[in-house]
């Protein structure tokens, strides 16, 4: 998704080997850093931390809108709010993904975009 970022964050903040991989559909512009520069970086610099703590807020509340969303909607109603969402979403990602995050199959997920 634009302008998201994504990561092990437990893997990142415990030094731990990371249980999760990502992949990417399109190009996408990749950032790498250490526990130790990001600690520098939020130490030194006032708008960096303030940066960082937005970034932090942002995919928190994203991830509590898909878990509210797991245990108050149907399928039917996840995925009408992720085109809502994601209005482009469709075209660019295939149906699979598409149907794997919304926790139905292929076919079901054609019998919702109808």
């Amino acid at each position: 998704m634009e302008d998201w970022w994504e990561s092990d964050y437990y893997a990142f903040f415990t030094q731990t080997e990371a249980t999760l991989s990502l992949e990417c559909l399109e190009d996408t512009e990749v950032l790498c850093c250490t526990l130790e520069d990001y600690n520098k970086l939020c130490n030194g610099l006032q708008k960096m931390q303030r940066f960082f703590l937005e970034k932090a807020n942002f995919g928190f509340l994203g991830s509590q809108r898909r878990i509210i969303s797991w245990l108050t909607s149907n399928s039917k109603e996840r995925y009408e709010q992720l085109i809502k969402q994601y209005p482009s979403l469709m075209q660019r990602v295939p149906k699979s993904l598409i149907a794997s995050y919304l926790g139905v199959s292929r076919e079901t997920l054609s019998r919702l975009s109808v």
